[in-house]
């Protein structure tokens, strides 16, 4: 028996990194996951994979619509709604003085108000059922400063504070609402995102990679990096029956950086 037998999940950012690693662990757990994202040839290869437990759904979070759509979708596929990852995100740019408007707009769209859009049409499926698991996708740097940009940083404080009081409001109803944040976790985010990484020779990927995974284990206590599984192993204890008495929670996995890690840490570096 898995941990996630009957159940269904919205997994969004789900065709690389942390969505990908949580896509595959929760169909490996019995889990049937509507795979949502922008890289259509990704997600069909996932689909091909991992089977008729999955399926794809192209959106763009930033868009309300189409965050709508995947909710329906999935529900018009597998019949119901349980677990809504609130994965997907990016880098963004912009500093105190000299970010721009259309830079602040981009960054609270990718980050922030996807969130609230995928609680928004995810809720009420969930809470006519009497039971639901919404995970969202934080960061350590709502809690810290030098761990992100500083609209990322914005918009993931906003994450947080939304998760709290989303599970204050739904927690009544059956539906826990929580949030992960992690820390140094060693996807191609830092050095371009997916996109980018797909178009890079493998070697200087992999070189890429191996630079970026001793600077992260350089500024955590444990000394070593985190990688997708870590944040997906979170995911799993959330939604499945062993988490739901844990609402309203921002559950850290960092591997202790945001106490004791170096202050002047800079991914990549």
């Amino acid at each position: 028996m898995g941990r996630l037998d009957g159940k269904v999940a919205v997994i969004t950012g789900g065709t690389s990194g942390i969505g990908e690693a949580t896509v595959e662990l929760f169909v490996a757990e019995g889990a049937k996951v509507m795979i949502v994202g922008r890289n259509s040839d990704k997600g069909a290869q996932m689909v091909a994979a991992l089977g008729g437990n999955t399926r794809f759904h192209r959106a763009d979070v930033r868009i309300e619509a189409e965050i709508k759509a995947a909710i329906d979708a999935t529900v018009a596929a597998f019949g119901r709604l349980d677990i809504l990852f609130n994965n997907a995100g990016g880098g963004t740019q912009g500093n105190v003085t000299d970010f721009t408007e259309a830079q602040f707009d981009d960054a609270m769209r990718l980050l922030l108000s996807s969130t609230l859009y995928g609680m928004k049409h995810a809720a009420p499926v969930m809470a006519a059922q009497g039971w639901g698991a919404i995970i969202n996708n934080s960061s350590v740097a709502a809690l810290q400063a030098h761990r992100g940009g500083y609209l990322y940083s914005i918009a993931k404080a906003g994450v947080t504070q939304a998760t709290k009081l989303a599970g204050m409001e739904l927690g009544r109803l059956g539906v826990t609402v929580n949030c992960i944040s992690p820390g140094g976790i060693a996807t191609p985010i830092f050095f371009g995102g997916s996109e980018r990484a797909v178009t890079m020779e493998e070697a200087h990927v992999a070189a890429s990679m191996a630079k970026l995974e001793r600077s992260i284990a350089r500024a955590t206590p444990v000394q070593k990096t985190g990688y997708p599984r870590d944040i997906a192993a979170a995911a799993l204890f959330l939604a499945s029956d062993e988490g739901h008495f844990v609402n309203c929670h921002d559950l850290v996995v960092d591997g202790g950086m945001t106490f004791g890690g170096r202050p002047d840490y800079t991914p990549g570096t």
